[in-house]
């Protein structure tokens, strides 16, 4: 463990220069890594098959062969800062009842992919309970994949960490929505605004449904 919060600690370091808004970079994973996700990932399949709080419709559980996956790709996960406003916009989020949800306008993570820093918006949903550190920010996005190899109206991804950091933020736990698994008139999903699509396809994390 202390391994790990030194890495992200150096992370945060090399990230945060005095020449701009803090970048994450990408942080190679610790051992456990890949068993951990593989873990959570079946944990998820049992519970689509048998809990009775499932998104996906009665009828589909006993034959439900599990979510599936983009291969993992450890230049998918990052570490460092997130550059929080000064002054948080308040504003309305649409989801995909197309109804309006009340939220904040936060912050912003930057993150290096190929050369290029790409930037998303992070968000507060202000009809939730406020919970400390990455488990209290909203972060939907949307790519290339999206409506193709994805669920059209985006993914989301969890961010990782303490007030005021580091966090680490991993594409290969992006995750879908629960209405995007068959029964979209059961549940409020938050879509993506469209300042936070990206022009790559983010090839890790979960992968179809496309529609």
């Amino acid at each position: 463990m202390r391994g790990v919060l030194g890495t992200l600690a150096l992370a945060s370091l090399v990230a945060c220069g005095a020449d701009g808004p803090p970048v994450m970079t990408p942080v190679p994973p610790p051992a456990s890594w890949a068993p951990e996700i593989a873990a959570d990932r079946a944990a998820k399949d049992d519970a689509f098959r048998h809990d009775v709080d499932s998104p996906l419709p009665v009828a589909a559980r006993a034959s439900f062969a599990g979510l599936t996956y983009f291969p993992l790709d450890p230049q998918w996960r990052y570490a460092g800062m997130l550059e929080p406003y000064e002054h948080a916009e308040r504003m309305t989020i649409v989801t995909t009842a197309g109804e309006t949800r009340p939220c904040e306008k936060w912050g912003r993570v930057r993150f290096e992919r190929d050369g290029r820093v790409l930037t998303l918006q992070v968000y507060r949903l202000l009809d939730l309970p406020e919970r400390p550190g990455g488990a209290g920010l909203f972060l939907p996005f949307k790519d290339a994949t999206s409506g193709k190899e994805t669920y059209a109206a985006g993914r989301y991804v969890d961010l990782t960490g303490p007030d005021g950091g580091p966090f680490t933020l991993d594409f290969n736990r992006a995750y879908h929505p629960s209405c995007a698994y068959g029964e979209p008139q059961r549940f409020q999903c938050p879509a993506t605004p469209k300042e936070n699509t990206l022009d790559v396809a983010v090839e890790a994390g979960e992968r179809g449904p496309a529609r």
